[in-house]
């Protein structure tokens, strides 16, 4: 024999013995169920006719594409230091900085950015990548009427990421035409 000792079991409450629900209960709980329904059923429509009639989007709400920015003097504001792309958690961005010529600046600082590229089908839309730029060369605008015919289409380059987006709508009324 062994001098084991044994621990005693832990406190285990007792169960409150359950009660059968009566048809009162199970009556009761259908029609809040049903009031619901019924509720729902003769609401009015919320009906919204985009692209004829776009909503207004909050005036903060940043939720587009992408948008590199240029200073008044028409240079460019990313400085090529690749923070953005470090920042993406979707690995999303790819920049590619290159040394600014002093004879013909693309930027102000001593770098620039030789290539750059954000691929919207890995883009999540968080905005990571804007905190992330130090000159706010990278921001995110509210247009948000992207489509995609090819994943080459969905990978926009430096020269379309320089361009401002299009009036909201602009492209669903070229299609009523």
């Amino acid at each position: 024999m062994s001098d084991e000792t044994t621990t005693p079991p832990p406190d285990v409450p007792e169960e409150e013995p359950q009660h059968p629900r009566g048809l009162l209960e199970d009556a009761w709980a259908i029609a809040k169920g049903m009031g619901t329904v019924w509720k729902q059923t003769f609401r009015p429509d919320n009906t919204e006719r985009y692209p004829q009639e776009i909503a207004p989007i909050p005036e903060r709400a940043h939720v587009g594409r992408h948008l590199l920015n240029r200073h008044e003097n028409g240079l460019e504001k990313c400085i090529g230091c690749e923070l953005c792309a470090f920042a993406c958690p979707a690995d999303a961005i790819w920049v590619e900085g290159a040394d600014n010529d002093p004879e013909a600046p693309t930027s102000p600082g001593e770098r620039f950015a030789k290539d750059y590229q954000i691929n919207y089908l890995r883009c999540i839309m968080c905005g990571l990548c804007v905190e992330a730029c130090p000159t706010r060369a990278l921001t995110l605008t509210s247009h948000f009427e992207m489509s995609f015919m090819s994943r080459e289409e969905a990978i926009w380059t430096k020269e379309q990421l320089l361009t401002p987006p299009p009036e909201l709508g602009a492209a669903g009324r070229e299609l009523e035409g």
